[in-house]
């Protein structure tokens, strides 16, 4: 180690030109490796995150980092409101604290009105079929 560096610094110009430019390339190399390898999946994730907890509204489930589960009952500022049991538990977190949403209020909701509109198709066949006259053809299909 100590002849390469009494040789870079006996040696010529243009041979130690020459290693200042590698040591700075390899430094910008490595450099941009680590930004593209660590920094911005980070930042990515990061910026997920913080659209996941911004967009956390009232009737979402959530569970926390310290692995609570339970509805949203209430948002705040930077703070919300976690039912966690059937007794009613209510818990106040901060927003950073949410792990994940599990279910959201919207997704709740669309699913409860699908019910209702297979329900209402459901009830309207039974309906029109209770009404129909039976003929021998159907009295024959149900045998």
């Amino acid at each position: 180690m100590l002849n390469f560096l009494l040789e870079t610094s006996s040696g010529s110009s243009t041979s130690t030109s020459s290693f200042n430019w590698i040591s700075i390339i390899m430094i910008v190399v490595m450099i941009a490796a680590l930004y593209f390898l660590m920094i911005r999946p980070q930042k990515k994730q990061q910026k997920k995150d913080d659209e996941m907890r911004s967009s956390l509204a009232v009737g979402d489930e959530v569970t926390t980092i310290g692995g609570i589960i339970g509805k949203v009952v209430s948002i705040k500022d930077e703070t919300f409101v976690l039912e966690t049991t059937k007794d009613r538990t209510k818990i106040r977190f901060l927003k950073g604290a949410v792990r994940t949403i599990d279910v959201k209020a919207e997704d709740i909701a669309a699913s409860v009105m699908e019910q209702k509109a297979e329900g209402a198709e459901n009830a309207a066949e039974n309906a029109e079929a209770a009404t129909e006259p039976k003929t021998e053809e159907k009295a024959d299909e149900n045998k």
